[in-house]
Formats: structure tokens, C-alpha cells, sequence
């Protein structure tokens, strides 16, 4: 089990811890239109998953900036951010801010990307930061589970590792 904190403050997390070389796990989410959205929808491609507490928030958001600014420089790399924001939140904060080459997706309405995947913080309802590469076959090829979900994560680290997959 790992071991994560919020603010220095334990916190338990839902769902499996998944590794490398498991199978990534389907899951149901909402785009900023409200069109459910799985897993099998980026068949194909290679999926840099970014997992943000709130996107609103400082961290989250130079989180999600950064993976925007990178993604011109992944080929045939889907990245993907996923939070508890509600869609409108994220396609407010997207246009607000100049995302567009990363899809937001949000998980509040059943918590299913974060209980499939083992980052819903039970006490909080929100996602533990974290980042999954997926190849294009489903198999996750990198993890990273911060433990101090306030903390950056290694963004060099998962991006050669979305470079690397296919």
C-alpha cells in the first residue's frame, strides 16, 4: 500500500496500486462537453496521462501547462488530464489559460478513473497526483505516484517514457 500525503496530512487511496507492465485498467470520464469518454477511446496511440488534484490550483495548473507545451514534441502521444473539476471548470480554465493540445477530462461524477486506478483520496474526493504512460497496446509502461500530492512530479521522467512507448 502506498503511502501518500496531502499538506503533510495521511491519505488513503482507493483502488489497486498499478505498476508497470499491468494492464491498464478502462475507465469512464466526462470531456469538457459532457461526452463520456473511456480508455478505449485513444486505442492506437500512446496516452500520457496527467492526474491532477485540481486544476485550478497552482501545482495542477503548471502541470497541465507544461504537458500542453510538450505535447508538440510527442509523435502519435495522446496526452490526457484528468481531475474531479467538473467539465465546465476545466473548459473554462482551458480557454482561460490556452490549453488546447491536452484533453481535460473530469472524474466527479463516479470516481471511476480514480478508483480503477488507485488515486481517489478517500478523505478528500479528489485524485492524488500522479502520471501513467499507456502504450498503444494498453499496457502501462511508467508510474509515478507522488508521494506528497502537493509536490511536482518528474515531468522529464514521463515524458521519455511517452517517448519511448508505442
Amino acid at each position: 500500500m502506498l503511502n501518500v500525503t496531502f499538506k503533510q496530512e495521511p491519505v488513503t487511496l482507493v483502488g489497486p496500486e498499478l505498476k508497470a507492465g499491468d494492464k491498464a485498467p478502462d475507465f469512464k470520464v466526462l470531456s469538457n462537453g459532457l461526452e463520456e469518454v473511456r480508455l478505449s477511446d485513444y486505442d492506437g496511440k500512446v496516452k500520457l496521462i496527467s492526474v491532477v488534484p485540481s486544476i485550478d490550483t497552482g501545482v495542477c495548473s503548471d502541470q497541465t501547462r507544461r504537458f500542453n507545451e510538450e505535447a508538440d514534441k510527442l509523435d502519435n502521444v495522446h496526452v490526457l488530464t484528468i481531475s474531479m473539476d467538473l467539465p465546465f471548470a476545466q473548459k473554462r480554465w482551458c480557454a482561460a489559460n490556452g490549453i488546447e493540445k491536452v484533453d481535460t477530462l473530469s472524474d466527479h461524477r463516479d470516481a471511476d478513473f480514480g478508483k480503477n486506478y488507485g488515486v481517489l483520496m478517500q478523505e478528500l474526493r479528489l485524485l492524488a497526483r500522479s502520471i501513467f504512460v499507456v502504450n498503444s497496446k494498453n499496457e502501462i509502461t511508467y508510474v509515478e505516484y507522488l508521494p506528497e500530492v502537493t509536490n511536482h512530479p518528474d515531468y522529464e521522467s514521463a515524458l521519455k517514457a511517452a517517448k519511448e512507448a508505442e
